[in-house]
């Protein structure tokens, strides 16, 4: 009987995927905080997580001339501008108070799915042992 390591990882693999992205994002809006009309942006966990483990997060094309999906060109499926809640003068969005604790919240739960997926592979190990 063959084990089938996603199933016995569990959500904990797309989560850190997603929370990886995510922190990309995040710091890229904080490096372009004094940058005029930077847009902030931030990625819905949650739908993308969703998109993630249902496996239908791009478009699948039939014929070579088909064009690309929106998503998977430049921008990642599932960033979204941040709405603002004052907008600088010069039009950029980034509250760096807001994307720091966001980058901060974010980097807990990002230490959180590696603390779940370390148990998980350690009871896998046991249980290959024989423990």
């Amino acid at each position: 009987m063959a084990i089938s390591l996603d199933k016995a990882l569990g959500i904990h693999v797309q989560a850190l995927k997603v929370r990886a992205a995510r922190a990309q994002v995040l710091a890229a809006n904080i490096a372009n905080a004094d940058t005029p009309h930077y847009l902030a942006k931030d990625i819905d966990f949650k739908a993308v997580l969703n998109q993630a483990l249902a496996g239908n997060g791009t478009l699948k094309t039939t014929d070579p001339r088909h064009f690309p999906s929106a998503q998977g060109v430049g921008e990642k499926a599932g960033v979204k501008y941040r709405v603002p809640l004052q907008p600088s003068l010069d039009g950029n969005t980034v509250d760096t108070q807001i994307e720091q604790a966001e980058f901060a919240r974010n980097a807990v739960q990002h230490q959180a799915s590696l603390t779940f997926l370390s148990g998980r592979i350690k009871g896998l190990i046991s249980a290959i042992k024989g423990e």
